[in-house]
């Protein structure tokens, strides 16, 4: 019975464990921009019961706690203005996209610059995508403009338009990274978005709700332990009484 205690506390100790490392990522990420958070998903499990069933009362399944995996919150965060004219945000439920080695990817993360070539690139060097292309600009254009539908003009006319994109479900969105996303789903017409030319969108993190979480975690861990080192003890001084017992 207590190695089973020691077993279930064992396993809450471990999703304790992934919840502040996913805690302390969130955290490390308050500057992010479009970074956004995660938090655990946690599931119980039941052990199988015993066969014996002379003892009464019968026993009882064991309940232990399984890590399933992490959630996102795709809630938006703040938009902060910068006065960079190649810092964009979105405003609405809509992704730019950018191009990888590996294939499109999506993001929210809005702080843009220039590569040697003059293409718009994201801080990794993805270039970012326009309806017809990459976004790209010669030496002699200057005054880059991106109007609220994402039309990217300079002092020589228009260059394009900014390829924004929307899913279904932005929970089937995988993160790679901080803030790029790949999916499998077929982006849909992306209605209702602005573009905010001289902005970022910041992360989403709560700073205050996630250092409440942190507190709770540790105390909750700091409070197993000492259960368990209480039930390690009575389990050694059950083990001393039977061995003095004639």
């Amino acid at each position: 019975m207590m190695d089973n205690a020691l077993l279930v506390g064992l396993s809450r100790q471990a999703a304790l464990r992934r919840q502040m490392d996913v805690i302390a990522n969130n955290l490390a990420n308050l500057g992010t921009a479009g970074y956004r958070a995660q938090d655990m998903l946690f599931e119980e499990h039941l052990s199988e019961r015993a066969q014996m069933s002379e003892f009464r009362p019968g026993d009882r399944s064991l309940a232990y706690v399984i890590d399933r995996g992490t959630l996102r919150d795709f809630a938006l965060g703040p938009i902060k203005s910068t006065g960079n004219p190649l810092d964009l945000a979105i405003e609405g439920d809509g992704w730019f996209v950018v191009e990888t080695p590996v294939g499109e990817r999506f993001t929210r993360n809005g702080h843009f610059q220039l590569d040697a070539e003059g293409n718009l690139v994201t801080a990794d060097g993805h270039r970012v995508l326009g309806e017809g292309g990459p976004i790209s600009f010669d030496e002699d254009e200057i005054e880059i403009e991106i109007a609220a539908d994402g039309t990217v003009s300079t002092n020589l006319g228009e260059k394009g338009r900014l390829r924004l994109a929307a899913f279904e479900d932005n929970e089937r969105l995988i993160a790679e990274g901080a803030s790029l996303f790949a999916t499998d789903q077929e982006p849909i017409e992306a209605g209702n978005l602005r573009v905010v030319q001289g902005a970022i969108e910041g992360s989403n993190v709560n700073q205050i709700v996630e250092l409440s979480r942190m507190i709770e975690v540790q105390r909750s861990y700091t409070s197993l332990a000492q259960m368990m080192e209480r039930t390690d003890e009575l389990r050694r001084q059950g083990i001393g009484t039977l061995g003095r017992l004639e």
